[in-house]
């Protein structure tokens, strides 16, 4: 299989399915994280895609990282490379400029995981599950990802035993959004896709950065972060566009300007 075709990306009507296609279990190796990164950059920069569906061929969402795949020891500085290219294809998805929803459609564990709490919402079919592993291999690590969206209790006892969890109590804690059969999920992730791609670009690009930004300020510093954008977009093209549409009652009609 080309390096192209590890990771497939479809885009139609404005949103990018982005699919793991690493038979059998959409496990992370070299090619794959550097295939990650280069779409995800790319759709950030595209401005015919406004939101992304993330998701996984076959029964798997992505069983992590590939151990067939880790760096030589021997030869010095493949570690740090292999670190950075790891940190870098989360980074890629959390802070691409579009919105991106989870569609995990089988396990997703380690690395896996990892993807998943990069993107903003998360859908999750009934077989899904969920865990960090690394300490049944020896290996500790995925706590700044797992703080992002667990518990303190429940991101420790995790990372120390290894627990699986499955969709019904990923939605049980309230963190994934809805748990679908295998079937409707991409639909259903899709669906939502179309909601946010139907608003304003500008306006979409902002609440994300908003998202990312005020999560590591305080709350006043954040609001005053926040009331920057307000004022910036309430001079764009496309509020006023929003503005008179919700008055005419009509679809509003943007044009990311």
């Amino acid at each position: 299989m080309s390096d192209s075709n590890i990771i497939r990306l479809e885009v139609d009507d404005h949103i990018a399915l982005v699919t793991l296609n690493r038979p059998p279990v959409n496990a992370l190796d070299r090619a794959m994280r550097d295939r990650l990164i280069a779409i995800f950059d790319e759709i950030s920069e595209r401005d015919d895609i406004r939101v992304a569906v993330l998701t996984g061929a076959g029964k798997t969402f992505c069983a992590g990282a590939d151990l067939r795949a880790r760096p030589n020891l021997a030869t010095k500085g493949a570690f740090h490379d292999h670190n950075r290219v790891t940190r870098e294809t989360g980074n890629a998805i959390h802070e691409c400029a579009k919105p991106v929803i989870a569609a995990v459609n089988g396990s997703a564990l380690g690395a896996g995981l990892g993807l998943m709490a990069a993107c903003d919402i998360f859908f999750a079919c009934e077989e899904a599950v969920f865990g960090m592993p690394e300490i049944d291999v020896g290996l500790a690590g995925g706590a700044a990802m797992l703080t992002r969206i667990f518990g303190k209790s429940t991101m420790r006892r995790m990372m120390y035993t290894g627990l699986r969890l499955t969709a019904a109590e990923m939605y049980r804690q309230s963190i994934i959004e809805e748990v679908t059969t295998r079937e409707a999920l991409v639909p259903t992730a899709m669906a939502l896709a179309a909601e946010i791609a139907g608003k304003s670009p500008l306006g979409i690009r902002y609440a994300k950065t908003s998202c990312n930004m005020t999560e590591l300020m305080p709350q006043r510093d954040g609001y005053r972060f926040e009331q920057n954008f307000t004022m910036a977009l309430s001079a764009t093209e496309d509020a006023l566009e929003a503005r008179t549409a919700m008055l005419e009652k009509r679809k509003p009609v943007f044009k990311g300007r």
